[in-house]
């Protein structure tokens, strides 16, 4: 059939439908075979589909004894509602050759795979494609050369990956896969047959603290097959791009383990962990899956000014559980109460009146911070009003920092950490008796 024939006989239709009378059998049947020509377009236009409803509504007035008329009527619109190009359906197996596999998608005319394709297939998807098999498939042409639909096994595949990718994106739901392989800029992670990418900003902070090398090989070569778990970010089917972040999936991933943790951590429990990161007000130790943080008053019975004196990442360290707050999701843990007390050195060793050996290491505009030389995890606070018994306006007009300097002891309590030293009362007269004795 020639272009200008199928026009002629499009307009035929249209004509029929608006004068609504029954058209006779030979009629018929040129229009269905125009019809199977015309049908291939995605999208039908919208004069077309109202014709079929309007031909077979005339149908209803015409003289009941015109049965084939009615039969062909109701089968074109079947044809209508047919397989679309880009439809992904479910068929059945119904015939297999070494070029082809056939299936009956509900169309006229069995669906067929095409033999380019068969070639791309591995042996064991070729042996679930038997007669009787139940398979999905993608719609690549409703009408073929050989008349029925032009299918394709991996085409469907394919679109259900980007469907499902699209869910799990709607969903935030974790999807765990594994590395398949990297680039420059980060790692390509296997969703279904899709090819997913994780930049490196969206890589999970546990794996890029293993990142050494200039190369990418270097960088991401041993992380390949790795198992990896990411929530999709990105799904762009016209670009091809599917992007992944394990960022997002390991911060989930901490909370659900953190909640976890929680419910099975008892206070005074202790716990080898793991330092994963250091900030100014302490430290970030990892304790089985989750996070809890030491303070910087509970990383050592010595002053420490910065978490960084003392630990680095990754390092191993011993902690105990102080807090629990199940509300804020928060662990309190401490390294300095697996170390002895110094205090209880300083309740058993030290009392009102000694003197002792101290450097001073810090002065503020009410004192001077002195560390015992003796028992070093130990600051005590001379007080401004105990340098001297002249006026001081600040502690730097008797002391400098780092100088060491005899002192007194002057209060003393052990319950809440505090130790009190003087240093005008060095060679006062009232503890004569206990510096003689």
């Amino acid at each position: 059939m020639n272009a200008n024939g199928q026009g002629l006989e499009d307009t035929e239709l249209k004509q029929d439908s608006s004068a609504v009378e029954p058209a006779q059998p030979e009629a018929v049947e040129a229009s269905a075979a125009v019809e199977t020509v015309a049908a291939p377009t995605d999208a039908v236009p919208a004069g077309e589909e109202e014709t079929p409803a309007t031909v077979e509504a005339s149908s209803e007035d015409a003289d009941a004894s015109t049965p084939a008329e009615g039969d062909w009527l109701a089968q074109d619109t079947s044809d209508q509602k047919g397989p679309k190009r880009g439809d992904v359906i479910d068929g059945v197996v119904t015939a297999t050759s070494p070029t082809a596999v056939y299936v009956d998608v509900g169309a006229k005319a069995e669906g067929v795979i095409p033999g380019r394709e068969l070639e791309r297939m591995n042996r064991e998807t070729l042996d679930l494609l038997k007669p009787g098999a139940s398979i999905t498939v993608y719609v690549v042409n409703p009408h073929s050369q050989d008349g029925g639909p032009l299918l394709s096994l991996n085409r469907a595949l394919e679109e259900l990956d980007w469907r499902r990718a699209e869910e799990y994106r709607e969903s935030q739901e974790v999807f765990e896969s594994h590395v398949a392989g990297y680039n420059k800029g980060g790692l390509i992670v296997r969703f279904g047959r899709l090819r997913g990418f994780v930049p490196q900003s969206q890589i999970g902070s546990d794996r890029r603290r293993l990142l050494e090398g200039e190369t990418p090989e270097e960088r991401w070569g041993k992380m390949v097959n790795e198992t990896i778990s990411v929530k999709v970010m990105e799904v762009d089917r016209a670009r091809n791009r599917l992007i992944l972040s394990e960022r997002m999936a390991a911060r989930e991933s901490r909370e659900s383990r953190k909640e976890d943790l929680i419910g099975r951590l008892q206070v005074g429990e202790v716990r080898t962990g793991r330092v994963v990161s250091l900030v100014d007000f302490g430290a970030f130790v990892d304790v089985g899956g989750a996070e809890g943080l030491v303070h910087l008053t509970e990383l050592s019975w010595k002053h420490v000014t910065h978490p960084k004196e003392f630990l680095k990442v990754g390092q191993e360290v011993k902690v105990e559980v102080i807090s629990i707050d199940p509300e804020n999701k928060r662990i309190g843990l401490s390294m300095k109460r697996q170390e002895a007390d110094p205090w209880d050195t300083v309740a058993i060793n030290y009392q009102i009146g000694q003197l002792v050996q101290g450097v001073v290491t810090k002065m503020t505009k009410f004192g001077a911070f002195v560390r015992l030389v003796d028992v070093p995890e130990i600051e005590g606070l001379v007080h401004i009003s105990e340098l001297s018994d002249q006026r001081v306006a600040h502690p730097r007009e008797v002391l400098q920092e780092g100088e060491t300097v005899t002192l007194r002891v002057v209060k003393m309590d052990i319950e809440d950490r505090r130790l009190g030293l003087s240093l005008k009362k060095v060679n006062s007269a009232e503890y004569l008796d206990m510096d003689w004795g």
